[in-house]
């Protein structure tokens, strides 16, 4: 069938009539074979004679003997032979042949031409360039015929619609965003019931814009509303509309929104707008942007919504701060739904999600699973899953262990298991000290997350990893938490100073660390006493970029020798708690150290074990950065939840609500 059609087109068959024109045309004009000899031997044989005619061609560079008698050349017997010579020589081989002439040496005519190209080869030449137009012309109008021109189609959206026929996705298949979910409820039920709103005089966002870190759902929300709303649904990204030809973003946009406007009600969907809404006037060197064109055209159709019309724009990006202003105004983007990383409730209904159609051995408990990994996103959390069936695929088996899921985590956090990576036994004794620094380090302190694995298993990039763990979601942190946070991550560096009396290269990640944390205690969170509650430098935001281009700093060098002073006065901080820590347990470091060496894994259950004499350290370094500001010597006030849980307790314990004891007859 593709065949017939190939030869139904008619550039193929004008092709075909060139190409045997081609080969009719050297049929034609092929005269007599000539066999081909080195020059001097044809001015050898003008020499000896016996030549029949002669034909001098200046413009090939010619000569052309006809023999008397047959003769051997190279193996071959012929009386035709023919030389070329060089351009310089030419004047040479022509006085050449006059002598032999002269000589009688030659009894027949002297032929001098220069010879022409055939009537076939100049039609064609000529020709040609008429030939190539009609052809360009031709395969222009056969890209016409049935489905538009695609030449003149380049002003085309290149939206896809959503059919019946594409799979759906529903608000059921979305979890862990309840809020999201619940705003664009409420676009689908305006498209659905606009006469409830219309009624109350309500107008719905004509915009909504999803925000938020890559992977939590911003695109998957857009494919449930486009399953739920029953309306036609575009789609289309962002880079779709910017192409090289000048003014076909802008096109582009324009007949996006006529397609939309003629089906309303309509959504259309613009996955990643930062890529064509981008701040204008961002762009380096100046001059004609033509991304700033097409931004320009999408705030004008979006500003030229009819009220009533029924076409909602809905567009995802995970960089809202680089948007244009004008483009989040109310009137356009009314309405900005941020998705963030799920919580632990939304982790376990995300993970119930993806669990769906897959067989879970019956000790699997999903629960664990979603606080085993906070800060993981949906597709995170998607992949967890993903990856534990591939292991079990792997395995052989017919359902998803807890070692699976397991796995699946730390494949997820560090990267796959590096088999083939050797390491000497010093080495592993290294990397064993280092790990279960970080681990007793963080087991002393007092704001430290719990210890959820240490492992000297080679991972990505790592020789080996400790995973703590928090045991609930948290959104902010106080400076006595980000203290612990240095010190343990300096426990690996303490450990190798401790014992082998040299530090390596294992915590340079611990460093760079350690180091933004504390320079971001300083210049960010105000969090020195000496500095003050000040922001120190500015970002250098560079929309054109599409990120930070750097750090500006906007303080003198005095003010940045008091940074430094401060970040190296919290990290020496940090650094002599760990090495406290270690110099007091050193015993149960060298325990744990032993088990790793043995085990190369120790779970939560062992570290409770090796470390079950560690008593938690107080606090480092209470903050006095109040200067003439004294803090009251009043508690936080009570919630009624708090007097309640307060009021159960010395209950259970025996004690009024004064706080003294209630004797046997009714006393106190």
């Amino acid at each position: 069938m593709e065949r017939t059609r190939f030869f139904r087109r008619p550039v193929v068959w004008i092709i075909l009539v060139i190409l045997g024109a081609v080969v009719l045309s050297q049929l034609f004009t092929a005269g007599p074979s000539y066999h081909r000899v080195d020059t001097s031997v044809a001015l050898d044989q003008l020499n000896k004679g016996g030549i029949e005619k002669v034909v001098f061609q200046d413009k090939e560079q010619t000569l052309q003997l006809d023999l008397k008698d047959k003769a051997k050349f190279d193996d071959t017997t012929t009386d035709k032979i023919e030389a070329q010579f060089p351009y310089e020589v030419g004047g040479q081989v022509w006085n050449q042949v006059r002598e032999a002439e002269a000589a009688d040496r030659i009894t027949g005519p002297v032929d001098t031409k220069v010879s022409s190209d055939s009537i076939w080869v100049s039609l064609l030449v000529n020709l040609l360039p008429i030939a190539l137009l009609v052809l360009l012309l031709l395969f222009f109008m056969s890209q016409m015929q049935g489905g538009g021109s695609r030449v003149l189609n380049f002003g085309k959206s290149k939206a896809k619609m959503i059919t019946k026929d594409t799979p759906k996705t529903t608000f059921a298949d979305v979890a862990g965003a309840e809020e999201a979910v619940e705003e664009l409820h409420e676009i689908k039920d305006f498209l659905q019931n606009p006469a409830k709103y219309q009624a109350l005089g309500a107008k719905i966002p004509k915009g909504v814009l999803l925000f938020g870190p890559p992977g939590t759902g911003k695109t998957l929300l857009a494919r449930a509303v486009a399953g739920e709303a029953g309306v036609p649904f575009y789609s289309i990204s962002g880079s779709d509309f910017v192409e090289m030809f000048v003014g076909v973003g802008a096109s582009r946009v324009r007949d996006l929104f006529e397609q939309a406007k003629s089906n309303a009600p309509a959504i259309v969907f613009v996955d990643e707008i930062d890529a064509v809404g981008r701040h204008r006037g961002a762009g380096m060197g100046g001059g004609h942007d033509e991304r700033e064109q097409t931004l320009n055209q999408l705030l004008v159709e979006m500003d030229g919504f009819d009220t009533k019309g029924g076409v909602i724009l809905i567009a995802a990006t995970n960089r809202p701060d680089i948007l244009d202003p004008a483009l989040l105004r109310p009137g356009r983007f009314d309405r900005q739904i941020p998705v963030d990383a799920p919580d632990m409730e939304g982790r376990k209904a995300i993970l119930r999600v993806h669990a769906k159609g897959k067989p879970f051995a019956p000790d699997v408990d999903l629960d664990a699973v979603a606080r085993r990994t906070p800060g993981f996103s949906g597709a995170d959390l998607a992949n967890v899953i993903n990856e534990s069936a591939l292991l079990t695929a792997r395995k052989e088996q017919r359902a998803i262990s807890n070692d699976s899921l397991e796995e699946s985590i730390d494949r997820v956090i560090a990267g796959p298991q590096r088999r083939t990576r050797v390491m000497s036994d010093q080495e592993k004794k290294i990397t064993a000290y280092h790990e279960g620094g970080h681990a007793l380090v963080a087991w002393a302190l007092p704001h430290a997350a719990p210890v959820h694995k240490v492992t000297i298993l080679s991972r990505g990039r790592s020789l080996g990893h400790t995973l703590v763990l928090p045991t609930e979601d948290k959104y902010t942190q106080t400076r006595a938490e980000m203290i612990d946070t240095l010190a343990y991550a300096l426990g690996g560096r303490a450990a190798e100073e401790l014992v082998f009396h040299e530090p390596t290269t294992g915590a340079g990640n611990d460093i760079e660390k350690a180091t933004q944390l504390a320079r971001a205690m300083i210049t960010q969170y105000g969090m020195s006493s000496k500095l003050g509650a000040i922001k120190y430098g500015t970002s250098g935001d560079e929309p054109f970029l599409g990120r930070n281009m750097g750090h500006e700093r906007d303080y003198s060098d005095s003010v940045a020798a008091e940074i430094d002073s401060e970040m190296r006065a919290l990290i020496e901080l940090a650094h002599d708690e760990a090495w406290e820590i270690l110099v007091e347990y050193r015993d149960v470091l060298d325990t744990m150290v032993l088990e790793l060496m043995e085990k190369e894994t120790l779970s939560t259950a062992d570290m409770a074990r090796i470390a079950a004499r560690v008593v938690k350290r107080p606090p480092m370094a209470p903050y006095h950065g109040f200067g003439k500001r004294l803090p009251s010597t009043e508690p936080p006030v009570l919630t009624p939840a708090e007097k309640d849980a307060l009021q159960k307790q010395a209950t259970a314990d025996g004690i009024s609500v004064g706080g003294a004891s209630n004797n046997s007859d009714g006393t106190h």
